[in-house]
């Protein structure tokens, strides 16, 4: 297997530097190759900033907050509409940039990254002020009922964005407008292994007329981050990566206060019942698991099948494994391209071995093919039980792990016998079985009958229960997660409130009424304290009678 070597960093190789405030940075902490995983070779270099300069990038973010804040979201709206079309005018360009840098083929990259970026774009551009409006929140208090009383989605400031490399554009790119279409700056630091997309992130957002220093990608080495993380300047983090990662960033998050999205990956199940359709079920668990070969946090990681049905769905699964092509994507027609990390592949090795030291059968697939690059084939395992890594740890590879249950009872609990919870997804044709299956499955993100294509949906929130992750992205509740919420209150009146200094005997006396007033269980037993209560020559002082008169009925 090829590698990269130092030789590889030739001067005849290009390099890209990061974007701070709408200008190219040249970093002062030396080189980092850019290599191609289909061949192990170095194609660019990355110049790496160092941490003086990646705190320029916050102080940058700072600075261009205030204004960008003021701006309405019309003209937010017609940034992000801009940025669309950079990314529609440029969209070959950056999936074949995908698919050097990252490994997956050009026409997945299209559908799973730039479709989705470019949907997200449109969402937010069209929807983001309706969706953060001030909306009114009318007093339940009697007493507060004449307050003019409202809730408002602000921004946070500087939101750094920490994006993974298994999807270097999509999620980068709809995280950061996401953040703007709130009215945030951010910081970007993208994943080393895909430096080069996410640099591209802050060229197109510079093309759409981005002000300056409202988008910023850093190239860092990875040991920078923890002080980007830490930096009380950082006012949101959002981050996209593994559990332990994930850990970590909330510890130095921790040192700020600094509130915190985490997508942190998935073991995701799917559960196929006995009355599935097994070729539709067959064909959507194979694209589930091995597209992006299998480097997907909401992959189909583990299938149970009901028993009765296990052998026909297995043979069908293998059939449709089998025809998959595995290689370099950019030198034929293929699926399944190499995965991006070396050491990513021998997890996968290891979980695979693990198996079938342990009983389990691999029907295809199962060795890492010769030569150069990092690929690893589709394969598929039966005879797994729990007591196996590739059932209970991320495998992120090409590894479609199944096993045959019982009954649907067994496979509901097992899917949900798990450390993380981000996306399942059942098989059935039944709608009462559809209806349970959506219930019980404990996932943030449940589908019947398709998978994974959720992240797709602009407005559909993601992320997930237990370990996969705290807070979501996408949808409404992605969109707030870039806001910070905010209750206000007007009263224009001119009179004290009632329960103003001084207090003093008159008010102390009303304390009863006033409680039963509003709390008795009774309704006659209400409104005679509250007869009471305003009867009293405190109450017709400062109380708001006319604002109370008019929200009698909630006193029956």
């Amino acid at each position: 297997m090829a590698a990269a070597q130092p030789a590889t960093l030739s001067s005849e190789l290009p390099i890209r530097r990061s974007w701070i405030a709408n200008r190219e940075v040249e970093g002062r902490a030396g080189l980092r190759p850019v290599v191609n995983p289909a061949t192990g070779v170095a194609f660019a270099r990355a110049s790496l900033l160092d941490a003086e300069q990646a705190a320029a990038a916050v102080v940058a973010a700072r600075a261009a907050f205030p204004a960008w804040r003021a701006r309405s979201f019309g003209e937010r709206a017609r940034v992000l509409l801009a940025a669309r079309e950079a990314v529609l005018r440029r969209a070959d360009e950056i999936a074949r940039l995908i698919e050097q840098e990252q490994g997956k083929p050009a026409v997945e990259a299209h559908l799973v990254e730039v479709f989705p970026a470019l949907e997200a774009l449109k969402h937010l551009a069209l929807h983001a002020e309706d969706l953060l409006a001030e909306q009114p929140a009318e007093p339940q208090v009697l007493l507060f009922a004449h307050k003019d009383s409202r809730v408002r989605y602000e921004p946070f400031g500087v939101v750094l964005a920490v994006t993974p490399w298994n999807y270097p554009f999509g999620i980068a790119l709809s995280g950061v407008a996401t953040a703007l279409a709130a009215g945030n700056t951010v910081v970007l630091k993208p994943a080393p292994a895909t430096t080069l997309v996410g640099l591209l992130v802050a060229e197109l957002f510079r093309e759409a007329g981005v002000p300056d220093g409202v988008v910023n990608v850093v190239a860092v080495d990875d040991a920078l981050a923890p002080g980007l993380v830490e930096d009380p300047r950082v006012d949101k983090i959002v981050f996209t990566g593994s559990p332990a990662t994930g850990r970590r960033v909330m510890v130095s998050a921790a040192k700020n206060l600094t509130p915190v999205v985490l997508e942190l990956g998935g073991k995701d199940p799917a559960v196929v019942c006995g009355d599935a359709d097994l070729d539709r079920a067959a064909r959507g668990i194979v694209w589930g698991a091995f597209v992006n070969a299998g480097q997907t946090c909401a992959s189909v990681e583990r299938v149970y099948v009901e028993a009765r049905i296990a052998d026909a769905f297995l043979d069908r699964v293998v059939e449709l494994t089998r025809a998959l092509r595995t290689g370099d994507p950019a030198a034929s027609e293929v699926e399944i391209g190499a995965l991006t990390l070396e050491r990513q592949r021998k997890i996968v090795e290891e979980h695979v071995a693990d198996a079938v030291a342990k009983g389990a059968r691999v029907l295809t697939g199962g060795h890492p093919a010769p030569g150069p690059g990092w690929f690893y084939p589709p394969t598929v395992i039966a005879g797994v039980d729990h007591t196996m890594r590739v059932m209970r740890e991320e495998t992120f590879g090409p590894v479609l792990p199944v096993m045959a249950v019982p009954s649907l009872d067994e496979a509901i609990r097992l899917a949900n016998d798990s450390d993380y919870g981000l996306t399942a997804s059942g098989w059935t044709r039944d709608p009462a079985t559809a209806g349970r299956l959506e219930r019980e499955l404990q996932a943030g993100v449940v589908t019947i009958n398709d998978c994974v294509y959720t992240f797709g949906e602009p407005s559909a929130p993601w992320g997930g229960f237990k370990k996969s992750g705290l807070g979501r992205a996408h949808g409404l509740a992605g969109l707030r997660e870039m806001a910070q919420v905010k209750y206000v209150a007007r009263d224009d009146g001119a009179a004290p409130m009632l329960w103003w200094f001084p207090y003093g005997g008159e008010l102390r006396g009303l304390m009863p009424f006033a409680a039963r007033a509003l709390h008795a269980r009774s309704a006659w037993a209400r409104l005679g304290n509250a007869v009471r209560l305003m009867g009293s020559s405190r109450f017709r002082r400062r109380g708001r009678l006319a604002s109370i008169l008019k929200r009698a009925g909630r006193l029956f």
